[in-house]
């Protein structure tokens, strides 16, 4: 059977000292067929379509006020990854795959985005697989029990050229402060961003929550890349920095409190000027 490509152009800026700030663009429409492979900028995406009635649910619709208790959630007891910042749920997608026995959560600020990865994990039967809207402070401090989380992933979160925006960056110190505390005795965070700045920023902050190690190249599980943007700017040529960190068990409540007390806040400038690009707000 011949695969049938679905591919999404993405327009961007000539490489410079810090890439822009690319708007993450909907997959087509296009609907594939059982049996069939879905491409995105001619990288495949993990899993064939599968028939209808195999498929599962994906979607949280609506959060609950308090924490999600996640066995009752996937209906077992297993590990939970949370990807913030999913986009349109390719991570989450390849890692659900290949990992069936690991659940996992994808979240976004973008409905349209949710609603791709959502129909991705649905129509290949994923029932591993939850996706909602929702940001990822919002999301650690409302709805995640403490030391619950087995992995937490984050792939290129918005820098935010524009100083006016600086406000909106994720990763301030009380937010790695919730990374620590949602995270298990053994989590990890994962990290990758194409912003050099940002990148000098956060490993010092981080190294000082978690046992760090940059990756030197593309992760072995995702060669092709792990969410669209990674895979705009490879195409673009811009410099990608990985890294991963398993949590300091031993370090108190209050050793940690100090710790995020003492770091700077998000405030870097980065070395480049760009024309507007539309706001996707905090990841």
């Amino acid at each position: 059977m011949s695969q049938s490509r679905v591919n999404s152009n993405a327009k961007g800026t000539s490489p410079r000292q810090e890439p822009p700030q690319l708007e993450d663009r909907a997959p087509s429409k296009v609907r594939l067929n059982p049996g069939e492979i879905e491409y995105e900028l001619g990288v495949p995406i993990p899993g064939p379509i599968l028939p209808q009635d195999q498929w599962a649910k994906t979607a949280i619709h609506r959060l609950p006020e308090g924490e999600l208790n996640f066995p009752e959630l996937f209906q077992r007891v297993s590990p939970v990854v949370l990807d913030i910042g999913c986009g349109n749920g390719r991570f989450v997608v390849s890692s659900a795959v290949r990992r069936p026995d690991v659940d996992h959560i994808g979240i976004d600020i973008l409905p349209v985005v949710i609603r791709y990865a959502t129909r991705r994990g649905k129509e290949r039967g994923l029932s591993n697989t939850r996706f909602a809207v929702c940001g990822g402070s919002e999301f650690l401090a409302k709805h995640v029990q403490p030391g619950s989380l087995s992995e937490i992933h984050i792939y290129h979160p918005q820098p935010f050229h524009d100083p006016r925006e600086r406000h909106l960056r994720l990763l301030t110190p009380e937010f790695l402060k919730l990374v620590h505390g949602s995270l298990a005795n053994h989590g990890k965070l994962f990290l990758q961003s194409d912003s050099k700045a940002y990148w000098e920023y956060l490993v010092p902050c981080v190294s000082q929550l978690m046992d760090w190690t940059e990756q030197p190249g593309p992760w072995e599980e995702d060669l092709n890349g792990r969410s669209r943007r990674e895979l705009i700017a490879t195409e673009k040529g811009f410099k990608i920095y990985r890294g991963f960190g398993q949590r300091k068990a031993t370090l108190t409540n209050d050793e940690v409190e100090a710790l995020v007390q003492g770091m700077p806040l998000p405030s870097f400038r980065t070395e480049t000027t760009r024309r507007p690009f539309k706001k996707r707000g905090r990841r």
